[in-house]
């Protein structure tokens, strides 16, 4: 007879086949040659100014090498985020920046000084697995609307992490359930969402003339652009107050 072990069972699980060799303390060994190069600079630093130095160094390119957040170290954190506002310094400075004067109302700008704005923002779906009639279909309808659109669009597309309020889970009201379980999902899912990048267009339309009846055009051109792109089975938010002054913005509109 068989002795069963105490305990629920266990099923072991496999080692992963791409997981990195180690070397020592280190994840891989490209890290371990980072530590090497921060060793290095430190003695070729060290003679001209203090033995201390060196150590500093050492240790400052040991925890670098070894101390990791997210799966990233702090020195791979800090070139990205310095990669980061370099270029969006340098997107920034192509852009030719026009003043915004004021809002018109909730859902209209004032750019410049003879120029309303309105701004829409989508987001997009999938076409890849769509049936060959249906592609052709969307296609039509895409160039329809294309044609439609008087007096130009503009087409801003961007990316931005996964918003996780409407994949959390809802506290029960009763206060039942395991507390600690639930908050350890919540903070994975909040992981999980912060790591994946959703898309964002962003459509611009404008009219020169900024009295009533350059308000009135503009209105009419957002509602037909509006239930053209919801045809399209895209979801569509016309954006007001705060966000329009971020989308302007991120147009360069100052």
């Amino acid at each position: 007879m068989v002795d069963l072990p105490d305990g629920p069972p266990v099923v072991p699980l496999p080692e992963r086949l791409d997981r990195r060799l180690r070397l020592g303390p280190f994840a891989s060994a490209r890290d371990a040659l980072r530590f090497v190069t921060y060793s290095a600079v430190g003695a070729v630093v060290a003679p001209f100014t203090s033995p201390y130095v060196w150590l500093l160094f050492v240790a400052g390119g040991f925890a670098a090498c070894v101390v990791r957040s997210d799966g990233r170290a702090f020195d791979e954190r800090g070139a990205a985020f310095l990669r980061w506002k370099l270029r969006a310094g340098f997107e920034n400075g192509r852009m030719t920046r026009v003043a915004v004067r004021r809002s018109v109302g909730s859902g209209l700008v004032a750019v410049g000084s003879s120029r309303l704005v309105a701004i829409l923002r989508s987001g997009g779906t999938p076409v890849t697995y769509l049936p060959p009639a249906e592609l052709a279909r969307r296609f039509e309808q895409f160039r329809d609307l294309l044609r439609s659109v008087k007096g130009g669009l503009g087409l801003l597309i961007a990316s931005s992490p996964m918003a996780s309020g409407p994949v959390l889970p809802r506290t029960p009201s009763d206060g039942r359930g395991d507390g600690a379980a639930r908050a350890g999902y919540v903070e994975l899912v909040t992981l999980l969402c912060r790591r994946r990048q959703v898309r964002r267009v962003y459509l611009a339309l404008a009219v020169e003339r900024t009295g009533a009846e350059g308000i009135s055009d503009l209105e009419r051109r957002v509602a037909s652009l509006t239930e053209r792109l919801d045809a399209l089975g895209l979801r569509v938010a016309r954006l007001r107050d705060r966000r329009l002054r971020d989308a302007a913005r991120r147009w360069g509109w100052t």
